[in-house]
């Protein structure tokens, strides 16, 4: 008799819990049984230009443990770089200083995943400015992810290049010319862009990159519409979704992120979890 298939490890990510202080949230998750966190180090939750950085993560890294919590590091905070121009700079903006600051910014990352024991950093491409050239951005990403997936080698991370919808590298297709520039990379996939743009069905990606997956998430999503909703509240299979992961015997953390929901997170945090164990049955 085969082992039965082991329950997936579900996590949340912190920038659903802006509201909350992280100590807070942390406690919320564990409360109701995640098994992790995804981290968006932003100005609300570990700003890593804060003082302290070091000291802070250590104290970070002894509370997780603690509370029995894996981890993954997500960049996508908004205004962390720049005050006034969200998700600038990009690994394809325009400016190599630019450019650069965004290679930096994801090397700390890396610092701190590596201090935390994380599963992964999460990072995406950026979205190409009109009067760019697709080419020249395309060398422009690849010698930023180079340069990040090197750091990441020294500090034993594993990084993961997320396909955002709109982005250079906008879907999975994207990922897979990215990854044969640069092999060390692995895939973040958010199962709800799959329905946004590409040509995969999400339990189709999930099958096809397997064995390449370094963060997952999973939220619903309306089709073709950019816009993470809570399980039930948009047009993904989430029990097709579900059911894939448990097929391909995915153990890294599968990420809840619903960033547009923390005024309502009290109440989404333990209703999302009840819903996908659901689903896990089914």
């Amino acid at each position: 008799m085969s082992a039965p298939t082991p329950p997936l490890r579900w996590a949340y990510n912190t920038n659903g819990l802006s509201s909350h202080r992280l100590d807070d949230a942390l406690d919320l998750l564990a409360d109701h049984g995640y098994a992790g966190v995804a981290l968006t180090l932003d100005v609300a939750h570990h700003d890593p230009f804060a003082p302290d950085l070091a000291r802070r993560t250590a104290a970070l890294a002894d509370r997780l443990g603690e509370l029995g919590l894996g981890s993954v590091v997500e960049t996508g905070a908004r205004f962390l770089l720049d005050p006034r121009r969200k998700h600038h700079p990009t690994l394809v903006s325009a400016d190599a200083a630019d450019r650069a600051r965004r290679v930096d910014f994801l090397r700390l990352c890396v610092d701190v995943a590596a201090d935390l024991g994380s599963e992964a950093v999460s990072f995406w491409a950026g979205v190409l400015a009109a009067d760019l050239d697709r080419d020249e951005a395309w060398t422009w990403l690849v010698e930023g992810v180079a340069a990040v997936a090197e750091h990441a080698r020294g500090r034993g991370v594993t990084i993961a290049v997320e396909p955002e919808p709109g982005m250079l590298v906008d879907d999975c297709d994207d990922w897979m010319r990215l990854a044969l520039d640069v092999p060390e990379v692995s895939l973040a996939l958010d199962t709800g862009h799959c329905i946004v743009s590409g040509r995969w069905s999400p339990e189709g990606a999930v099958r096809e990159f397997a064995p390449l997956l370094g963060a997952v998430a999973v939220e619903d999503m309306p089709r073709g519409v950019h816009d993470h909703r809570a399980p039930g509240e948009g047009d993904m299979d989430l029990p097709a979704v579900v059911g894939a992961l448990r097929g391909v015997g995915h153990r890294g953390l599968v990420s809840l992120e619903l960033s547009r929901d923390s005024h309502r997170a009290d109440q989404l945090v333990p209703r999302a979890i009840e819903t996908l164990r659901a689903m896990e049955v089914t």
